[in-house]
């Protein structure tokens, strides 16, 4: 398995912050990890809160760490609220189970990193998202 590379991480941040002001989004913070849960590339827009870093880190750390978007992980919490709190304790926290934590695959299927996304409503950051992931021709899972 290969990893998300800096350039395709880069594209993903740029496209999804162009995707949000395309969109009229408040403004966002994307991160992009790797398939280890470690960050690639961050940026926070202007007039974004500082503590969004730890929401984009906590969206994508989620996605990736589970093998689950953002959406299931939200199904998951609705229906097995225990689940998502012993993974979370077990994670040390670290999740944030709603839309905007994102699987990236590559063409073969393969999990190669997660994104994250926070600003706006989370299925707005999820659409941002997905649109930046494509525009790195890669597949989204959100």
């Amino acid at each position: 398995m290969t990893d998300i590379t800096i350039d395709q991480a880069r594209t993903i941040v740029s496209a999804t912050l162009a995707k949000g002001r395309e969109m009229g989004l408040k403004p966002l913070s994307v991160i992009v990890l790797d398939a280890g849960g470690h960050a690639k590339a961050f940026e926070r827009e202007d007039g974004a809160s500082p503590g969004r870093f730890a929401i984009a880190e906590g969206k994508a750390y989620g996605a990736v760490m589970l093998g689950m978007g953002g959406t299931a992980q939200m199904a998951r919490a609705e229906q097995q609220a225990y689940f998502m709190a012993a993974v979370n304790g077990a994670f040390g926290g670290r999740v944030v189970p709603v839309p905007g934590g994102i699987l990236v695959r590559d063409a073969e299927g393969a999990v190669i990193g997660a994104v994250g996304v926070t600003g706006d409503t989370s299925d707005n950051d999820l659409e941002a998202g997905a649109a930046g992931i494509a525009a790195a021709g890669l597949t989204a899972e959100g």
